[in-house]
């Protein structure tokens, strides 16, 4: 598996490098490639959270027994261990690929760090929707901005180094 992971990763690595030489000046490759993979599975979350929120949970309160998640809750709760692996291996073995740390150390760090942004999804949320009553999706696509520029700083200089 982890062959077919690293060719995989070195696949989507030369098709990213292929598009970087216009950004040569402005960022290194290693940024460029974070900006890619980043983008690409933030947009695989939110097409997944939008299409979780109003197709499979229909705006509805999930109930789950002992606790009741509402809405757009219940579709961050659904979404984020999908797009938290797929950021992992895109992250692993794409942007950060030379990093010498083991994998499982990687991972829990970066599931450390990944804690702190889905604090801050959640908390924002809660903030954004229930507070101030702004639409579930849009809120949900301006917390993940912050927690993205977050996210690289901490990655860069802790989980991959």
């Amino acid at each position: 598996m982890r062959k077919i992971l690293k060719a995989g990763g070195k696949g989507i690595r030369s098709i990213i490098d292929f598009f970087y030489p216009p950004f040569r000046k402005y960022m290194s490759v290693q940024l460029f490639r974070y900006g890619v993979t980043g983008m690409a599975n933030l947009v695989f979350d939110w097409v997944l959270y939008f299409f979780l929120y109003n197709f499979v949970i229909q705006h509805r309160l999930v109930h789950l027994g002992i606790v009741t998640l509402s809405p757009h809750i219940a579709a961050l709760a659904f979404t984020f261990p999908i797009s938290f692996m797929s950021g992992f291996l895109l992250q692993k073995y794409v942007t950060f690929s030379t990093s010498d740390l083991k994998g499982r150390v990687q991972l829990v760090r970066y599931g450390m760090v990944v804690a702190g942004n889905l604090s801050l999804n959640y908390f924002g949320l809660k903030l954004l929707v229930d507070t101030i009553g702004w639409y579930p999706t849009p809120s949900k696509m301006a917390i993940t901005l912050l927690a993205t520029m977050i996210s690289y700083i901490s990655q860069k200089r802790y989980t991959f180094r």
